[in-house]
């Protein structure tokens, strides 16, 4: 189905809105945005019922729609997560302004002086699955590093969107910060229209499957940073201790089994099999977690399914996880490498080369020594919250917080300054004088 003409100028003219907001927003002070995301968190606090209400309607029509058990668990929103989500607005009040850090001080000449200063990116565009508290983060994270933004939720979470920006842009109108800096699409079919307004949004954030994530990629001349699949691990080394071990694995795979940061599969050194798994396993079982093994690993725990090829690639987000005993460190390393979404991994060891050897070969953005693939979280990580967390190879890597939604400018400043002066038989030297 393709948008009509009238719709895809109506979207044009609310890009143009955005960046015109965006624009003022980007020179208000740091007590103005923080003023503006306090206002949005009494906003959403007053707007609780409303909130709440709308994510019940969206929740019960997406059950009659059949969705999937773990894109229903991304789509509860209770009251516990919407006040923990109230919390991390005002988080990102309290953090330092990313926006005007001066990087570079460096007078080139006397009286020609060079700064690299940090500035937005403009505007934002951002695509994500069910849950609709990520509405919350992303905008306030927008408004502390001076962008506007504009929101495509999932299908199922419309209702919650709607309500939620509702309440952002009652509690933005009171504010220095223009309410039109937020904007939330509704429809699948401005997705295709909003990944052609190249001329107006600055930075395109999916946050979905790869299929999702290469398509926007190849449908936009837009920059994207990419939140695809998290297919993480825990390799449990030759020198593991057992206890900390098996305490790793439980929380990384049923803490929160649907989000991007938990465990699918769990590799575990040959030589730690025999006497890890059927203890793990236990631990695993009590909790209804289904295992499926390969060959190796069903020879101790003969009953359960096995793991095939599909196992080692496949998202769960759901309690299955494929377990994989392997020969040696380097066959972890490898398997990680080959089948992760290089998203978060981590080693159980007490051997410190060893682990050092994993953190410096994995190409994840997170690899962890002896602790919980879960810790991947902007909020944990101390960035108030996150737009999501980027798997790509080029920075930023891992959680998004403000430093990933700023970029820079060089000013130079001068009194007359030529570049003829600095070239040709009489040129005179550049100073290099780093000021600061």
């Amino acid at each position: 189905m393709t948008i009509s003409a009238e719709n895809s100028l109506n979207l044009i003219a609310v890009a143009q809105k955005t960046r015109q907001a965006a624009l003022k927003l980007a020179v208000l002070s740091t007590e103005a945005k923080n003023q503006a995301i306090e206002a949005i968190a009494q906003a959403l606090e007053s707007a609780k019922d409303e909130i709440l209400q709308a994510n019940v309607a969206d929740c019960e029509r997406a059950i009659t729609d059949g969705i999937a058990k773990p894109l229903y668990k991304r789509l509860q929103l209770d009251e516990h997560k919407l006040r923990d989500a109230i919390v991390g607005v005002r988080d990102v009040g309290k953090l330092s302004d990313p926006v005007g850090e001066v990087q570079i001080h460096r007078e080139l000449d006397t009286g020609l002086i060079l700064k690299r200063v940090t500035c937005p990116l403009g505007v934002l565009g951002i695509i994500f699955e069910a849950r609709p508290e990520a509405a919350i983060q992303i905008v306030t994270l927008a408004i502390k590093s001076g962008n506007g933004v504009i929101l495509k939720g999932g299908k199922e979470a419309t209702r919650s969107c709607e309500a939620i920006v509702k309440a952002i842009k009652q509690g933005l109108s009171q504010t220095a910060v223009n309410p039109d800096a937020v904007q939330l699409l509704t429809t699948r079919e401005e997705i295709s229209e909003l990944l052609k307004l190249d001329k107006y949004v600055d930075l395109i954030i999916p946050r979905g499957s790869n299929s999702f994530v290469r398509f926007v990629q190849d449908n936009t001349r837009i920059p994207v940073l990419g939140h695809a699949d998290g297919i993480c691990h825990v390799y449990v080394d030759k020198a593991a201790d057992v206890e900390k071990a098996i305490a790793i694995t439980v929380d990384a795979k049923t803490g929160y089994p649907a989000a991007c940061n938990a465990i699918e599969t769990l590799l575990v050194h040959t030589n730690m099999a025999s006497e890890f798994l059927p203890k793990v396993g236990e631990s695993l079982q009590k909790l209804n977690v289904e295992l499926r093994g390969d060959e190796l690993t069903r020879k101790i725990l003969p009953n359960f399914a096995t793991a095939t090829e599909e196992d080692w690639e496949t998202e769960y987000s759901d309690m299955i996880l494929s377990i994989k005993v392997v020969d040696s460190l380097e066959d972890a390393i490898a398997h990680i490498n080959e089948y992760g979404s290089k998203h978060t991994d981590a080693i159980v060891t007490e051997d410190a080369e060893a682990a050092q050897t994993f953190l410096a070969l994995v190409n994840s953005a997170g690899v962890y020594h002896n602790c919980s693939t879960r810790f991947a979280d902007g909020f944990r990580y101390g960035f108030g919250a996150e737009v999501g967390i980027s798997t790509q190879q080029m920075p930023p890597r891992g959680p998004v917080g403000l430093e990933g939604l700023v970029t820079y400018k060089y000013q130079i400043t001068g009194n007359g300054h030529i570049v003829a002066t600095y070239t040709g038989a009489d040129a005179k030297p550049f100073s290099f004088k780093n000021l600061g």
